[in-house]
């Protein structure tokens, strides 16, 4: 990631979103030489605050199309982003391996059907002998689990990343404005951002990375962008049980579609991003173990030490992610659903090139 200072030191872009896009968007193009602010009321209250950082780039089965080519180029970005941002956090790494499973025998039938058509030396089968499932098996009192391993897909602990790029933010002094963007509107030359406070901020460029409220600053009747919110749930649970050891199970892995994290010897997190809603319900401990027949004693008698969520966008009649250069010196690059954490790079990237191409 070089710092490629060309023309561009006096052009002023203005960020609105401080989540995971927006701030890789920031270093992208902060490292080529851009006045950056980036704006947002609670940065704190952002989705990205619920992600729980699972990359699943290479265990995706559609190897083909524009989803597929996002992941395939974040791939390869991400170990230049890590090493990077190394210099600010040297603790911040991508835990492998990911393991993928489910108790439905057709969709194994599919995962299998994937891993021998592509032929990747860094995906395996896992039956029900090997010891990873036996492992699972036994501490949740499961059965008929199969699915896959990729050796190089992983996580990143998203906390440790908002927090490692706030270091940079910090480092190279852009700006950060703790303001509500209520409207935006183009002049001759320039964009204006207008706050809550009437205060107007001018750019030569605007990014909108946040989320859902992106709509709210478009023209809709041009543009026709709808986004739909979708919940993203976790808990953390504490066991006391002597007798049961979490870290005999897999660091991460995701069960019919629900992504468990082992913390410590007593300590699991359990997460879902699943539910067309705004406000998460009273039985979540429910909907966040229904890949479950039957929960084992220790779980159920287990301690909800923290509960969280955050609202994600999904586009509503389009592709995830919505990436448009909307109009001179506008852009939207939002409603990742999913898979923010794992696409910022190859996001970040295409916006720094849609800029330098417009500014050229």
């Amino acid at each position: 990631m070089k710092s490629l200072k060309e023309n561009f030191q006096k052009a002023h872009i203005v960020i609105i979103g401080s989540g995971i896009i927006g701030k890789f968007n920031a270093l992208e193009l902060s490292e080529l030489g851009f006045q950056i602010t980036i704006i947002d009321p609670a940065q704190l209250q952002n989705s990205s605050n619920a992600a729980l950082g699972l990359l699943m780039g290479n265990m995706y089965q559609k190897r083909r199309g524009r989803s597929w080519d996002l992941r395939k180029q974040s791939i390869e970005l991400w170990p230049q982003w890590i090493a990077f941002l190394q210099k600010f956090n040297n603790e911040l790494i991508i835990e492998k391996p990911l393991i993928q499973l489910t108790t439905n025998e057709e969709k194994f039938k599919k995962l299998e059907k994937f891993i021998y058509a592509n032929n990747d030396v860094n995906l395996k089968i896992l039956e029900s002998d090997s010891i990873f499932i036996k492992n699972i098996n036994k501490a949740f009192q499961t059965k008929n689990l199969k699915g896959l391993i990729s050796f190089k897909d992983g996580r990143i602990n998203a906390i440790s990343l908002l927090k490692t790029l706030d270091k940079y933010i910090t480092y190279k002094k852009i700006n950060y404005l703790k303001e509500e963007i209520i409207k935006i509107r183009k002049t001759k030359n320039y964009w204006i951002s207008t706050t809550r406070n009437n205060e107007n901020i001018k750019s030569d460029v605007v990014v909108l990375c946040n989320s859902l409220k992106a709509v709210d600053l478009i023209d809709n009747i041009s543009h026709n962008i709808k986004l739909k919110p979708v919940l993203g749930q976790a808990i953390e649970v504490e066991v006391n049980d002597a007798k049961v050891d979490l870290l005999s199970l897999p660091k991460q892995f995701n069960i019919d579609g629900k992504n468990i994290i082992t913390k410590s010897k007593n300590k699991l997190i359990i997460g879902s991003t699943d539910e067309y809603s705004t406000k998460p319900g009273k039985n979540t401990f429910e909907k966040l173990t229904s890949f479950l027949d039957k929960k084992p004693r220790w779980l159920l008698q287990g301690k909800i030490t923290k509960k969280w969520y955050g609202i994600r966008s999904q586009p509503d009649g389009e592709a995830s992610p919505i990436m448009k250069n909307m109009e001179e010196g506008l852009f939207i690059c939002t409603g990742f659903f999913k898979n923010g954490i794992l696409l910022a790079p190859a996001c970040s990237r295409w916006v720094a090139n849609e800029i330098k191409n417009f500014l050229h």
